[in-house]
């Protein structure tokens, strides 16, 4: 048996904000470009754009969830 239609809808301001936090976050390099403080040996900089690696993943499947619905399923 298929599955419903999902339903699309349009982003709003505040899916744009929640996809633009993690482009700034590491886009922002002046802000993050130090050694200190270090985390398990690794400096601020290479630690700082590891974690966004999974709190991206994380903001877009927030953002995924407010857009995309399931469908009535007639």
């Amino acid at each position: 048996m298929a599955s419903p239609p999902e339903t699309v809808r349009p982003l709003g301001p505040l899916q744009i904000l929640l996809l633009a936090i993690p482009c700034i976050a590491v886009l922002a390099v002046p802000w993050f470009n130090r050694l200190e403080p270090a985390l398990f040996g690794l400096p601020f900089f290479y630690w700082w754009q590891l974690l966004w690696v999974p709190l991206s993943g994380v903001f877009i499947a927030i953002v995924y969830r407010m857009v995309v619905r399931p469908g009535s399923g007639d």
